[in-house]
């Protein structure tokens, strides 16, 4: 595909562009400083004066040179209005300003996109990404709040002063320490690494099975069948727990380990189902019926060709059952005891009877594990592709 050369834009198109993304920052720094017009208005301006001057006075020649200044200059704002936390904030706003004065003003927001498309199919693909930005920016933000939080030198779930200032008193790793000595954090750490292992076992044996027996094509009824299967994903989790409760009550297994065990295995079933039946889609059936002819068993020709094939899939499904589990409280509540109380379950009871900023700390290494284990299944999800010839190795 031919893509659109970069070009010169008419001032009266860049200014305005580069100028209300200074105007939309500036709301924000003029709301924090008692006035949002008054930010808003000299965002806006400064923007579309650097804007100017990036175009018609430094241009591509002197590009460099202009975007470290917008940095120095901006680093230097950021100092008057914020002290050392300004620093940072003046970085960013300074590199900000420099790309996009550049990227708007040499037209070089179309050099990726096709040289067809009219200037509302342009607009529409950069509304797009920016929506998709802010649902991003919205959903992170929290976690990405909790984790420096978790060093406070304080007892607050706030930012201290010293805190904001970058001053090293107000950091310290007294919330981890409470969290590795204390006998009530090292149980609960201890009862989520002996369910959730079972569970994630559980899950992937059965869900593997069941994958692989509704990929058949002669199995009937099999849409109703997977839907009876995944409907955890879909019910309403505090139903989900309510029955469990009620029905493990009549059985012996309310307040049990193996009850708790049963009730995240039957939550993480539905994604080992939905992952390996996925991969099972690229699966090619002949490798099984060659299988067969050469003399081997069903169970050799399992362990031997398909489960080669399938097992980023599994291995998949399996990270996400062991997170699901690993992460869960609400059927916990219902279905365990005070014998089985797990990581999350303290960290509601911290909540709810004594904020402890311990739990700023545990909710850090929760986000870290999860992080790991789902780059895990990206980097398999990428070479299953690859295996099945579906993206370039």
């Amino acid at each position: 595909m031919t893509l659109t050369p970069a070009r010169k834009m008419p001032l009266s198109f860049t200014l305005p562009v580069v100028g209300a993304s200074g105007g939309f920052f500036g709301l924000f720094v003029g709301t924090a400083n008692g006035s949002g017009l008054m930010g808003v208005v000299i965002g806006f301006l400064m923007l579309a004066a650097i804007a100017y001057v990036v175009v018609n006075v430094a241009g591509k020649t002197k590009e460099k040179p202009a975007r470290w200044a917008l940095v120095a200059l901006f680093i230097g704002l950021g100092v008057l209005l914020g002290g050392a936390p300004g620093v940072v904030m003046g970085l960013l706003f300074g590199w900000f300003a420099g790309w996009f004065a550049y990227f708007i003003g040499f037209g070089r927001y179309r050099q990726d996109l096709a040289p067809y498309l009219t200037s509302g199919q342009v607009l529409w693909e950069y509304a797009f990404r920016i929506l998709c930005g802010a649902i991003f920016v919205f959903l992170i933000t929290p976690i990405i709040v909790v984790m420096p939080l978790s060093f406070n030198a304080q007892d607050f779930f706030t930012f201290t002063p010293e805190m904001l200032r970058f001053d090293p008193e107000g950091y310290s790793l007294k919330h981890y320490r409470d969290f590795l000595t204390s006998s009530e954090w090292q149980g609960a750490l201890r009862n989520s690494l002996m369910i959730a292992p079972a569970a994630t076992i559980l899950s992937v044996g059965f869900g593997t099975l069941a994958a692989i027996g509704l990929s058949q094509p002669h199995v009937p009824f099999r849409r109703a069948i997977m839907a009876i299967l995944i409907s955890p994903m879909i019910v309403p989790l505090i139903i989900s727990a309510a029955g469990m409760y009620f029905f493990y009550s009549r059985i012996g297994l309310q307040g049990t380990y193996f009850g708790v065990v049963l009730a995240h295995a039957a939550l993480g079933i539905p994604f080992v189902i939905i992952t390996v039946t996925a991969t099972l889609v690229g699966f090619d059936r002949s490798l099984v019926r060659a299988a067969a002819n050469m003399g081997a068993d069903p169970v050799t020709t399992f362990f031997r060709v398909q489960m080669p094939l399938i097992l980023p899939g599994v291995i998949s499904g399996a990270l996400f059952a062991f997170i699901t589990s690993f992460d869960e409280v609400v059927v916990v509540l219902f279905v365990g005891s005070a014998k089985q109380q797990t990581l999350p379950w303290q960290m509601f009871t911290g909540l709810r009877e004594q904020i402890s900023p311990t739990i700023l700390a545990v909710a850090t290494i929760l986000v870290a594990v999860s992080i790991a284990l789902l780059a895990t299944v990206e980097m398999l999800r990428r070479r299953s592709e690859r295996l099945r010839g579906m993206s370039p190795g």
